[in-house]
C-alpha cells in the first residue's frame, strides 16, 4: 500500500520492452506530499534521456500541462530539417534541468550493483519489485 491507501501499481515489464509504455502508469502514480492541502499528482517537469523523445510522449506531457526535459533525437532533428518549414520548431529543452538527471542514473547505477536486479532472474513482477524496494532500503540505510 501507499501512502494513500491505494495497492502499488507494479510497474516492472519484460525485460524487451521499452520502459516508456509504462510512462503513462508511472505519472498515474505521482504523489508528492505537500506541507498544507492535497499532495500534487502532476510533476512540474519530466527529465527523461533521448529515448523518450517521442512525439507522443510530449503530446501526453504536453496536455497534462508537464514541462519536457528530453533532448531530441539526432534522428528526429534530421526529418525535422528534411521536412523543412513543414517540420515544425524544435522542441525546447531546458539543459540546466537536464544536469540534474544525473541523480537518478546514479541511483540506478547503485541498485544495478545488486546481482539479482542487474539480471533480473525472478520470475515474477512483484518478486523482482519487492527485490527492488529492498535493496533501495538497504542502500539508503548504507548513506
Amino acid at each position: 500500500m501507499d501512502g494513500r491507501g491505494r495497492p502499488l501499481a507494479a510497474v516492472v515489464t519484460a525485460g524487451q520492452c521499452h520502459d516508456g509504455q509504462q510512462l503513462k502508469a508511472v505519472l498515474a502514480d505521482v504523489w508528492v506530499p505537500r506541507e498544507v492541502g492535497r499532495p500534487r499528482t502532476t510533476p512540474d517537469a519530466l527529465l527523461a534521456d533521448k529515448a523518450y523523445s517521442s512525439a507522443a510522449t510530449r503530446a501526453d506531457l504536453r496536455a497534462r500541462r508537464i514541462q519536457a526535459v528530453i533532448p531530441e533525437r539526432a534522428d528526429q532533428k534530421a526529418n525535422r530539417k528534411r521536412k523543412g518549414s513543414a517540420g515544425g520548431r524544435p522542441p525546447v529543452t531546458d539543459f540546466e534541468k537536464y544536469k540534474k538527471r544525473n541523480v537518478v542514473e546514479r541511483s540506478f547505477n547503485l541498485l544495478k550493483q545488486w546481482r539479482a536486479l542487474a539480471t533480473r532472474y525472478d520470475k515474477h513482477a512483484t518478486i523482482y519489485r519487492g527485490a527492488v524496494v529492498l535493496a533501495a532500503i538497504i542502500v539508503w540505510l548504507r548513506s
